[in-house]
């Protein structure tokens, strides 16, 4: 059984690694890790027995914190939760710049991760759902798979054009305040009101499939 010290220390070097995977990418070697969590290489590995260890724990910590700021408002969907969480988003800045990080890294763990915020999605909305905050959808599954993939694709190119725009080593708390200030209204015009006039494109998309099928 280990000790409170111990599940400590291993709580700073997940959270240290968090902050330097953001900000160096997953190409960082495992002595900056431990620098930064103020330990040794040593007890890195102790602990998470790898670096690909080590990332998986990471991504385990980035999916619950995420977790629990979507939940809470979804089963409080409240004016004043939106603003709190809006005035609190560069805390967030690490956590988006580890996510950007693993899109853009690739490979199996990459893949793991997204299709584990999928899944996420998927339960935001059906508890959103189950709340009456959200409106019942045709396929809730693919409803999470295209928002997941919209929102992630949609913060990339935001950065990378965020990137373009300053000198210097990317500011995630600046970038990601930004990113708010200009896209979370009209995202939530689009979810709120929907774009189009009427359902004949809807319609006739969902026939075929049901054709098809």
């Amino acid at each position: 059984m280990r000790s409170t010290d111990d599940l400590t220390t291993r709580a700073r070097i997940r959270d240290a690694a968090i902050t330097v995977f953001g900000e160096q990418g997953f190409g960082v070697g495992v002595r900056a890790i431990a620098a930064a969590a103020g330990v040794s290489p040593g007890l890195v590995n102790h602990h998470f027995g790898s670096k690909d260890g080590l990332r998986e724990a990471c991504d385990e910590r980035v999916r619950e914190t995420i977790w629990t700021a979507k939940m809470q408002y979804v089963e409080n969907p409240s004016p004043g939760a939106l603003m709190r969480q809006l005035a609190e988003i560069e805390e967030f800045a690490p956590l988006m710049a580890y996510v950007m990080r693993s899109f853009q890294s690739g490979g199996p763990l990459m893949r793991t991760f997204f299709e584990h915020m999928v899944e996420d999605t998927e339960h935001y909305l059906r508890a959103g759902i189950a709340g009456g905050s959200i409106k019942p959808l045709r396929d809730v599954p693919a409803m999470a798979r295209y928002i997941a993939t919209n929102n992630g694709g949609g913060m990339m190119m935001f950065l990378q054009l965020y990137a373009a725009e300053q000198p210097g080593p990317m500011d995630f708390r600046k970038a990601l305040r930004e990113y708010a200030d200009r896209m979370m209204l009209p995202a939530l015009e689009i979810y709120t009101n929907g774009l189009l006039t009427d359902s004949t494109a809807l319609d006739a998309l969902a026939a075929q499939t049901q054709t098809e099928q």
